[in-house]
């Protein structure tokens, strides 16, 4: 028996990978990984040494960005 994972839009997710945030976004994932490892950046979660993009902030950074 195979097992089907669940997928969750991502319009629904709160975090999500940087994978899924460059697919997102439209950003490429080296610069939005620049982007993670700055110290001020505030939509960024650790978890462990994975880093993960809170959706919510990070849409409201890149409207109130002229550029990145």
């Amino acid at each position: 028996m195979t097992e089907e994972k669940a997928t969750i839009p991502i319009k629904d997710k709160y975090l999500l990978t940087i994978r899924e945030a460059a697919e997102y976004s439209n950003i490429g994932i080296n610069r939005l990984s620049r982007m993670l490892n700055d110290p001020y950046c505030s939509f960024v979660l650790f978890n462990g040494n994975r880093k993960l993009v809170k959706r919510i902030e990070f849409e409201k950074y890149l409207s109130e960005s002229r550029s990145i």
